[in-house]
């Protein structure tokens, strides 16, 4: 049985990358054609607005959807070198590809394994354990700002939270409590031996990063918001994208639905400025478009052209 699947190993491989894409492919044509919020009609209408206002603003946006990635790339390359040294087009191709390969997979988990196939198999597990610290520090500061958020939309539109769970929240609190009484026994010390390893400038660096990264797809957003002329004060509608982005990132999902359920909050939370439906679905549409769906496009060709014994 070895034999053969050793035999075939080359043929597999290729079938599962050509499913990989085929299925990111298939993927982001129905979340494009199959979406009961939008219309293509009403989304073509809306896109002929944007359009209109000049080939400067398609260049900004464009701009806006590159310094996004040029930083998660940036975060990425900082976090790999300490394991393995890798150029900027190598954090490049891992980040597009690992992408590609994460859109069915729940909270983008594919990513991780996605990434740590271009490295050597002895540091796959501390791979996954920096692209996890990656992902950490842009959730810390999602988290952080929509605490924030959430306090200028009580304070403002005196939204009442619902009332809270006890049963759940006790529940919440007692999981992290038992993994960090039995953390020898699931052998967690290692992974904070590591941790330790590595420096604060590397954890600040990371941080700071995801800071830059998030206020540049925050202001992208705003941006789209004044070229639809939605009437919003800017505090205003950074507060409400502060809420947006940290609702979307604590609900578990899969990335393709990604548009979908931030499309959904942001309906809800910009509807206290009244701000309309159409636009703010065509924004939230336009935003994914430019910065999942344009690069998981891109990720796909990295993907077919990954070859896995030249990494091992």
């Amino acid at each position: 049985m070895y034999n053969i699947l050793n035999k075939y190993k080359r043929s597999i491989f290729l079938l599962v990358k050509l499913l990989i894409v085929s299925g990111a492919f298939y993927f982001l044509y129905q979340r494009i054609t199959n979406n009961e919020n939008l219309l293509i009609d009403q989304f073509l209408e809306q896109v002929s607005i944007l359009f209109s206002k000049g080939f400067l603003v398609i260049i900004i946006l464009l701009l806006f959807t590159d310094a996004n990635w040029l930083l998660e790339m940036f975060k990425w390359k900082k976090l790999a070198l300490i394991e393995k040294k890798i150029t900027f087009f190598d954090a490049y191709k891992q980040c597009f590809a690992s992408l590609t390969a994460s859109i069915i997979t729940p909270n983008r988990i594919g990513e991780y394994g996605a990434k740590a196939l271009y490295f050597e198999k002895r540091i796959r597990k501390k791979i996954m354990l920096l692209n996890l610290i990656g992902n950490l520090s842009q959730l810390t500061i999602t988290i952080l700002f929509g605490i924030l958020g959430f306090f200028f939309l009580v304070k403002v539109y005196s939204y009442q939270f619902p009332e809270i769970n006890i049963l759940k929240t006790f529940l919440i609190i007692l999981i992290p409590v038992i993994i960090y009484i039995f953390r020898n026994k699931l052998k967690l010390y290692k992974i904070e031996s590591y941790l330790k390893s590595i420096s604060m400038k590397v954890y600040l660096e990371t941080i700071a990063l995801s800071f830059l990264k998030y206020v540049i797809f925050s202001h992208q957003f705003i941006f789209l918001l004044r070229i639809f002329s939605v009437e919003i004060d800017y505090f205003t509608a950074l507060n409400l994208l502060f809420c947006m982005y940290f609702m979307a990132s604590i609900i578990p999902s899969i990335a393709i639905f990604d548009w979908a359920i931030k499309g959904s909050i942001a309906v809800w939370l910009f509807s206290f400025a009244d701000v309309n439906e159409i636009t703010i679905i065509t924004i939230t549409a336009i935003m994914w478009m430019l910065n999942f769906a344009f690069p998981a496009i891109i990720g796909s060709i990295f993907v077919l052209n990954f070859k896995l014994e030249k990494r091992e």
